[in-house]
């Protein structure tokens, strides 16, 4: 497995339709919530298995946002490797602290990579959210 930063137009496509499959088909979020304004500054992911697009995730200054990785390869350390690669790119990039938005269910991934959770509990296209940070 191997992430890169979305530069040529395959890798956008390949951005997009995980995200596409994650969020719009699975969880059935609105495509119009799922891309945003934040998507044109971005430095887009996306993790590949062999020449397989796998995962996405997305980065605007220091938060991570739009982490998605196929049914498939969950429970396979695809999360783990793709938000590695975040990280990495982040700390390259002189970012000094990550945040993020977890869906409440995903809690205890970010956790196990040293993300720490704060502040209440909110809504985020009808799904609940908690903000987390790392110190890189």
């Amino acid at each position: 497995m191997h992430a890169v930063i979305a530069r040529t137009q395959r890798e956008l496509i390949d951005h997009i339709m995980i995200r596409g499959k994650v969020f719009v088909i699975e969880q059935q979020i609105d495509w119009a919530l799922e891309m945003d304004e934040d998507d044109y500054g971005a430095d887009l992911f996306v993790l590949y298995d062999d020449d397989q697009p796998i995962g996405a995730a997305r980065l605007v200054d220091n938060k991570v946002g739009r982490v998605a990785v196929l049914k498939t390869h969950r429970h396979k350390k695809a999360g783990t490797k793709l938000m590695h690669a975040v990280e990495a790119h982040a700390r390259r990039e002189g970012i000094k602290t990550l945040k993020l938005g977890a869906q409440t269910y995903i809690i205890p991934f970010y956790e196990s990579l040293g993300y720490e959770a704060y502040g209440d509990i909110y809504l985020d296209a009808d799904i609940e959210h908690r903000m987390m940070k790392k110190h890189l």
